[in-house]
């Protein structure tokens, strides 16, 4: 499994339409709203190289807001966890 991580800067305007565009995009595992110098971070997971450009250039990139992207591709990762129970409130 390949990982990329995009931090994206969008239209002020039209950051949560952006946001949940390119969370419908296959291989944008997360989409995050964040504070400093970039508007949005994503979370690629794809199994092929070769779909990251299909992701991230061809599509992520097009999305109507996107002003600019810079992608980090991770080359290890050092922990694992379970992003659902992370971010669980503990209610059930």
């Amino acid at each position: 499994m390949l990982t990329a991580i995009v931090l994206i800067k969008t239209s002020a305007d039209r950051i949560p339409e952006v946001a949940q565009d390119i969370s419908n995009i296959k291989g944008i595992t997360e989409v995050y709203s964040v504070t400093g110098d970039w508007d949005l971070i994503a979370m690629v997971r794809v199994r092929e190289h070769e779909r990251l450009a299909d992701v991230i250039a061809d599509q992520l990139s097009k999305v109507k807001g996107v002003v600019s992207t810079n992608t980090n591709i991770a080359f290890r990762a050092y922990s694992e966890h379970d992003l659902d129970a992370a971010f669980s409130l503990g209610i059930d």
